[in-house]
């Protein structure tokens, strides 16, 4: 199989550049398992981020073909009879090769603040929640923060100060976390015209989500609740 990869070292580089390398491989290995062959076998200079290989952390997050996703996630099965073109995330800084800068990203996350701010004391054990209310948050739950939705996202390229999808999706979490106390002043900061309002539901972000959660459907559901509570303050 052939791979043309998108090299570029800002310390040698004037523009970026790709570079092919051609490998053995067999249908069930992953894409991260060619890149690994490449950089162990053929060019040590190659950078990329990995960590758990599983699909768990989210590092090897890249564009692979046209579209992003987890290089430990695709196989070569799935693009027999083709080259691959292996990409960095669009709409992120290129540090090398196919490293992008993550700082702004997590700074947003940060932003929403990700973590639960409950109002009562905390109980003498573990703060119950019923299996119906688990349920409204059971899909958004399973976001890794890889930033495929947001690299995929149009409105991210025309828009550089948008949250993004997987910033919103961690607001969702919280919004409609029972355990939480501070639902009202959550769906406030999403009531944003750089929050959910930007959203023209392209679906790019569901298309790529590497845990199948329905990204878009998650932001019009904050639009939703956004426009019921502003009915509900009316009456």
């Amino acid at each position: 199989m052939n791979f043309r990869i998108y090299r570029f070292d800002p310390g040698e580089d004037l523009e970026p550049w790709y570079q092919e390398y051609e490998l053995p491989v067999e249908p069930e290995m992953r894409i991260l398992d060619c890149l690994n062959l490449i950089k162990w076998n053929l060019d040590g200079s190659l950078s990329y981020r990995m960590s758990c290989a599983h699909g768990v952390c989210g590092s090897c997050s890249m564009k692979i073909n046209g579209r992003c996703g987890l290089a430990c996630q695709k196989l070569v099965k799935d693009y027999e009879g083709q080259a691959v073109l292996v990409e960095p995330l669009p709409n992120f800084k290129v540090l090398r090769d196919l490293i992008v800068d993550m700082n702004q990203f997590f700074s947003l996350v940060e932003s929403i603040r990700p973590y639960l701010i409950p109002r009562s004391a905390a109980p003498e054990k573990e703060r119950l929640q019923s299996q119906s209310d688990r349920k409204k948050i059971d899909e958004v739950i399973r976001c890794i923060l890889c930033a495929s939705c947001t690299a995929a996202c149009p409105v991210t390229e025309e828009n550089p100060e948008y949250l993004g999808p997987a910033t919103i999706v961690q607001a969702f979490r919280r919004i409609f976390d029972t355990r939480d106390g501070e639902g009202d002043s959550r769906l406030k900061q999403m009531d944003h015209r750089d929050a959910v309002w930007p959203c023209k539901n392209y679906f790019e972000c569901t298309r790529v989500c590497p845990k199948e959660i329905p990204v878009t459907k998650s932001i019009n559901i904050i639009k939703q609740e956004i426009q019921k509570t502003a009915g509900e303050d009316k009456t």
